[in-house]
């Protein structure tokens, strides 16, 4: 099981408005191999926020089925004119994958 972290550091005072777009279910949870995604705020960085995307995954491939998944949806996007607003709330991002060693759950 692989666990990937979009990690974005957004306009300090808008993260909620960048949270907001993951609270509903899309379609990355009806993907073959999807197992959680969490989505966790920190309002503590002086100079941004930054917000973090955790998914898990079953492995490496059924990510990677996804992402490219999405390249080919954001090629179609690109041709239409799909081009990110000036005003835009994210600064940067950057992905991060790891592989879960171990996981502990609750006693029962």
């Amino acid at each position: 099981m692989i666990k990937v972290v979009n990690a974005l550091s957004i306009k300090k005072g808008r993260i909620d408005e960048v949270a907001a777009k993951f609270q509903e279910p899309k379609a990355v949870h009806t993907f073959e191999g999807f197992e959680l995604m969490e989505v966790l705020k920190n309002e503590n960085p002086e100079d941004h926020d930054e917000l973090l995307i955790s998914t898990n995954w079953k492995d490496h491939a059924s990510f990677e089925a996804w992402r490219d998944s999405r390249k080919n949806q954001k090629a179609h996007d690109a041709k239409s004119g799909g081009e990110k607003p000036a005003d835009n709330p994210i600064i940067d991002n950057e992905i991060r994958i790891y592989e879960i060693a171990y996981q502990h759950h609750p006693a029962e």
